[in-house]
């Protein structure tokens, strides 16, 4: 059986605090055999991520939490970036044109300026045989989000429209990746799209943050990362003065 975390945000997300290398060595601490990069409305991190992803044996997903009109959106498996603020049906359209697939991203959740899409938007997208064949996952477990209450929301919600649920760990700093994860049978991608199409994976609950850890972890990474940021401008200034 394999592993996979399909949410995971770097220091390229406004929100991100841990750089693409510390992202790829925490997933290898965590033996994911795979791993979604997905900063918000960016793809440059995912790319960049997939440059680097042999060094650390983990494959690596590119992809891009989009804000869409209704709510975030995971699209997976992509190159090319799909612009915000369109309709949930027209997003997903793209994505297919792109040639990826789309998980819904903490249905229902709120709290802490979270954008997620509700139960009617999701189940009137997937009347579009388009969107059916395109959004194949209902994420169903995230380990950090403040709003747990959701997840089970969220995994009623799969079980009535008949989509595969996946967990992640929706990691803002390094230290959480891999806290919760989709189990599937096989180790690829291409084992994982199969799963995901019959509805035959295992969102992982592993250790869940609560509120206070979620915050105080993030507050204090991305502290760190904007200092050593800082840091390393004025030293490039002062070197190329």
């Amino acid at each position: 059986m394999g592993t996979a975390d399909l949410h995971v945000h770097t220091d390229h997300s406004y929100d991100g605090t841990a750089s693409v290398r510390s992202v790829l060595a925490a997933a290898k601490n965590a033996r994911l055999d795979l791993l979604a990069i997905t900063d918000h409305d960016t793809i440059s991190g995912a790319l960049e991520a997939v440059a680097m992803s042999a060094d650390f044996g983990v494959t690596v997903i590119p992809g891009v939490e989009i804000t869409t009109a209704e709510g975030d959106l995971l699209a997976l498996n992509i190159r090319t970036l799909v612009p915000a603020k369109l309709s949930l049906t027209e997003t997903v359209h793209r994505v297919a044109d792109l040639g990826g697939f789309c998980v819904a991203a903490h249905p229902m959740s709120g709290g802490f300026g979270m954008k997620s899409l509700s139960h009617y938007s999701i189940i009137r997208a997937l009347k579009d045989p388009i969107v059916q064949n395109t959004l194949i996952g209902i994420e169903t477990y995230n380990a950090t989000a403040i709003d747990q209450d959701a997840n089970k929301s969220a995994d009623l919600l799969a079980g009535l429209v008949k989509v595969a649920k996946t967990g992640s760990s929706d990691a803002h700093v390094a230290q959480a990746i891999g806290c919760g994860r989709t189990r599937f049978q096989g180790h690829t991608l291409e084992d994982l799209l199969i799963a995901l199409r019959n509805r035959q994976t295992e969102p992982v609950l592993g250790e869940r943050w609560g509120s206070q850890r979620v915050l105080t972890s993030w507050v204090g990474a991305y502290l760190r990362n904007s200092i050593n940021k800082s840091f390393s401008l004025s030293q490039g200034v002062r070197l190329w003065k």
